[in-house]
């Protein structure tokens, strides 16, 4: 893997894991493009460092916005504090469900590597496209509501269980779906961007250790050993540029929800996912 394969990979994850277009979906795309192996050690720690460099964006992006709204007093921070715990307990039951069903029930017996297959398969990246794209399009149709309300322990429980239901299934956007899903409970969209990104936040750093964690387990830190820095230089360097491209994207959301343009992401999943599809045939 060469500097050029290295930037480009951060840029599309830098882009699309902030855009509600699923980044999954597109550097699994890229990666097959290349014609790089997604399972080697090397990849696995580039991935971990451009998690970390897309959530060190999103920091820095919201901080401020964060620090107004969930900050200002004793009050604001206890509810909102509240609204992101039942959000990610929704996540966290319902997506752990749903891995644990597809595991230990339909692929009952099957190894680490076979799952990974399914789920990189295009037919249900495809999908995902496309379901994605149907609920961006349906919540840009939705009147905006007349004004700001306080998030409620019903809009968090919706939230977050749409986020666990996207976990498993790459193609399934899941800042697109957080954000559709705020937007059609009646929230305001700058309200449920900024906390559909402090979710994101919460769960970017067990993601990070897990990846780590089946890197050390599967031995391929050992294949490390000798040349470390030789590998890690490079994945800095993704870590630096998916940090830069974060920023540009979140920018980019920030101005079309303000501009009413949020219903164009939806076409662009449906567009993908066509052109997944048909690209699964000669992929």
């Amino acid at each position: 893997m060469d500097y050029l394969q290295v930037l480009v990979l951060a840029i599309v994850q830098g882009v699309a894991e902030l855009l509600p277009v699923s980044s999954s979906a597109h550097v699994i795309m890229a990666e097959k493009l290349m014609g790089l192996d997604p399972s080697a050690p090397a990849m696995t720690l580039l991935l971990v460092m451009l998690h970390t460099g897309t959530m060190l964006a999103v920091i820095v992006y919201f901080w401020k916005s964060w620090r107004e709204r969930y900050f200002s007093s004793k009050y604001d921070f206890i509810h909102n504090a509240k609204q992101v715990i039942i959000a990610t307990a929704f996540t966290g039951v319902i997506g752990l469900a749903l891995m644990f069903f597809i595991e230990k029930v339909l692929m009952r017996g099957t190894g680490h590597s076979e799952i990974e297959h399914l789920f990189g398969n295009m037919y249900i990246i495809s999908a995902g496209l496309a379901m994605a794209g149907i609920l961006i399009l349906i919540s840009g149709a939705r009147r905006p509501p007349m004004g700001d309300r306080p998030m409620r322990g019903a809009d968090s429980a919706w939230i977050g269980a749409v986020q666990g239901i996207c976990l498993p299934f790459r193609g399934f956007s899941r800042s697109g779906s957080t954000i559709s899903t705020g937007m059609l409970r009646g929230l305001d969209k700058v309200r449920v961007e900024e906390f559909s990104f402090v979710l994101a936040v919460v769960l970017t750093p067990p993601v990070i250790v897990k990846e780590a964690y089946r890197l050390y387990k599967s031995g391929g830190a050992q294949t490390f050993s000798g040349h470390f820095m030789t590998v890690l230089t490079p994945s800095l360097v993704g870590m630096v540029f998916s940090f830069l491209a974060g920023l540009v994207a979140l920018r980019w959301l920030s101005r079309w929800l303000e501009h009413g343009r949020w219903y164009l992401f939806g076409i662009y999943c449906l567009v993908a996912s066509a052109v997944v599809l048909a690209a699964s045939q000669s992929l």
